[in-house]
C-alpha cells in the first residue's frame, strides 16, 4: 500500500484547516504557504474535498475554505476514502468478481484483513487529534529552538 502525494497534502491541509479555521474561513495561499504545498494543486484537492462535503468554500474578501464539521467529528479515514479511494492490497478485496477464485480462496481472506485493519486504523483517528499533536509539536520545535 502506498498513499499518494494528493492524499498526504490533502491530510496537511485538513489538519492546518482544523487548527487555523476555528474563527472563520481560512485563506487558500496561508495554507499552501504554510504547509509548502504549491497553490495549484492545492486547489484541486480543496475542489475534491468542498465536492465531497468536507469543507466549505466561500468567495469573497472573507472568503477561503473551513471545515464543514467540528475537526473532533471528521475521521482521517474520510478524507482517504475521497482523495485516494481504495487502499485494498489486492483487486479483488473490493470486488470479488474479479477472480473466480475469490469465495474459496485463503490468501483473499488475508487481504480483506488488511483492508480491514488499515481502514479501521484511520476510522480511529480524527482531524482534532491530529491538529493537537501537530500544536504539541511545533511548541516543542520553538522551545528546542531557543536553547
Amino acid at each position: 500500500m502506498r498513499i499518494s502525494t494528493i492524499t498526504r497534502y490533502g491530510v496537511r491541509a485538513m489538519i492546518d484547516l482544523a487548527i487555523h479555521g476555528k474563527d472563520g474561513y481560512v485563506y487558500l495561499k496561508d495554507i499552501a504557504r504554510r504547509q509548502q504545498i504549491s497553490l495549484r494543486y492545492l486547489e484541486n484537492i480543496m475542489t475534491k474535498l468542498v465536492k465531497a462535503g468536507l469543507v466549505f468554500s466561500s468567495r469573497g474578501r472573507n472568503g477561503g475554505f473551513s471545515l464543514s464539521r467540528p475537526p473532533s467529528m471528521i475521521n482521517v479515514s474520510e478524507i482517504i476514502r475521497v482523495l485516494e479511494g481504495s487502499l485494498a492490497p489486492v483487486p479483488c478485496v473490493d470486488n470479488p468478481y474479479v477472480c473466480e477464485r475469490s469465495d474459496f480462496c485463503v490468501s483473499h481472506e488475508l487481504w480483506k484483513g488488511i483492508n480491514s485493519t488499515i481502514w479501521e486504523y484511520f476510522s480511529s483517528h480524527t482531524l482534532e487529534e491530529l491538529a493537537k499533536k501537530e500544536k504539541e509539536k511545533f511548541v516543542k520545535i520553538k522551545i528546542k529552538r531557543r536553547i
